[in-house]
């Protein structure tokens, strides 16, 4: 009984912030996601002291039983201060690989002085949504979810089993990401709806093109340290800590990494590339299709950060930690540096780079947190699965472009193709690539296409798992 009150209360509170767009909203099932997404948006569910990701989950779980899942196809399972859930609808034939479908509960944390609106609050505006988690992934967990709700209430029966299988900690440690691939390395694919797939015109707003995701950069943080003995701030001496570190920094921030191509971004640049309003982007994405070393093409993606990442490994400084007290010579100074490395170098590689580049004898470079991330394949071309999605998007967006692409980021998709199983960047949420604040300040998501995303997902589970 509690949890059904913890559920009405949270939906409740999402419900006081939807009445502008619930206009937007015409179906039950529209409204159903904006004010579930709300309410998943208002619970701080962010690692560390007062997380609330198994609130997230309770959440989840409540209401699917109010739409027909039984206690018994529901697992929340705690892991550390998070959790992860699981929900299986279950099919005619147990004996069949089942279709998962996978997002995850946690958030990137957000700092409410710095944003207008507080990340926690759930704020409906000019046909947005906004909130930490708006993007990345609440609303597109909730929208598949509610998606897969609606198919079991028409009375459709699958003949394999849909799992639903969310993460609780894949902006972090990923350590619920690795157990449930591991739980469910039986499955025949995996459908990751984690952000946006297709993409919006940027001056009329309409869908301009859908990317299925294939694959995906290599993880890495790498430490860099220098230790000095340090001393009185009165006695300065030649080697500072701090200075010495943030010289190499300020090199690795100005280093470029070789771009290059595979088959997969080749073919996303060459087809993108006609979608693209502004002559000069599309002139370089056509060009550095053809040729990876055009210097001209280069200098323009690099410059537009929705490209800089899809065309060579980046590695950026992220957080800095230095010295001990005002009035001394700091004894320490350590940073990180997140990589996001192209398929085919393995992480070594590239630490040895960043050394080379930093030129920094009394630094020192160390991979950390290796354990939370996997190199992986690419998942490969399958037909069946490209054949679906392509009449799915066609029959609820029309006739819109279909094209294969490679993510910038990382995702659970890693655990599970690492373990031989295809999974597939197939969200039914489209977006401007201007309207990206993923990890940053205003996230938002835009509502226009509930319903055709409701759609999308009804044909592509009818048909993947009829199969």
């Amino acid at each position: 009984m509690r949890s059904r009150i913890l559920c009405a209360t949270l939906l409740a509170s999402a419900l006081s912030f939807s009445v502008p767009a619930l206009a937007q909203a015409s179906t039950p099932a529209e409204k159903q996601v904006v004010e579930l997404s709300s309410a998943a948006i208002s619970l701080r569910s962010v690692r560390g002291e007062g997380n609330e990701t198994i609130k997230v989950a309770e959440l989840f779980r409540q209401t699917l039983i109010a739409a027909g899942w039984s206690e018994d196809e529901i697992e929340i399972v705690p892991v550390d201060d998070t959790a992860y859930f699981i929900a299986t609808w279950k099919g005619r034939n147990p004996k069949l690989a089942p279709i998962v479908i996978s997002a995850h509960m946690d958030v990137v944390d957000a700092k409410p002085e710095d944003w207008e609106r507080d990340p926690f609050t759930p704020v409906l505006e000019d046909g947005y949504l906004y909130g930490r988690g708006a993007s990345d992934t609440k609303f597109d967990a909730v929208q598949a979810m509610v998606a897969v709700m609606e198919l079991r209430k028409s009375g459709f029966v699958p003949e394999r089993n849909i799992v639903i299988a969310f993460s609780g900690d894949e902006e972090t440690t990923m350590i619920t990401s690795k157990i449930i691939a591991e739980r469910l390395k039986h499955a025949k694919l995996v459908l990751n709806v984690d952000g946006a797939s297709g993409t919006l015109d940027e001056a009329t707003g309409q869908p301009a093109y859908w990317s299925w995701q294939g694959a995906e950069k290599t993880y890495a943080d790498f430490e860099l340290e220098v230790t000095n003995p340090g001393g009185h701030s009165s006695a300065p001496r030649d080697d500072n800590a701090i200075a010495q570190l943030s010289g190499a920094l300020v090199k690795i921030g100005a280093y470029r990494f070789k771009p290059e191509l595979n088959d997969i971004t080749r073919d996303y640049f060459t087809k993108a590339a006609q979608f693209e309003h502004d002559p000069l982007l599309a002139a370089a994405m056509r060009a550095f299709a053809a040729d990876p070393t055009d210097k001209a093409a280069i200098a323009v993606l690099r410059g537009n950060p929705a490209f800089a990442g899809k065309i060579a490994t980046t590695c950026v400084p992220t957080q800095v930690t230095a010295g001990h007290a005002l009035n001394a010579l700091p004894q320490r100074a350590t940073a990180n540096v997140n990589c996001r490395i192209f398929p085919g170098h393995p992480k070594d590689e590239i630490m040895a780079e960043l050394a080379a580049v930093a030129g920094e004898p009394a630094m020192t470079i160390r991979e950390i947190n290796a354990e939370y991330v996997v190199t992986a394949p690419a998942s490969p071309y399958d037909e069946t699965f490209v054949g679906a999605v392509t009449r799915a998007l066609h029959g609820a967006f029309g006739e819109v472009p279909v094209i294969a692409s490679q993510s910038s980021g990382a995702s659970d998709s890693m655990w599970y193709r690492a373990l031989g199983v295809p999974s597939y960047g197939a969200s039914g949420t489209f977006m401007r690539d201007s309207d990206d604040y993923s990890h940053g300040l205003n996230e938002r998501v835009p509502l226009a296409y509930i319903g055709r995303s409701l759609e999308y997902y009804r044909l592509l589970l009818i048909e993947l798992s009829s199969k």
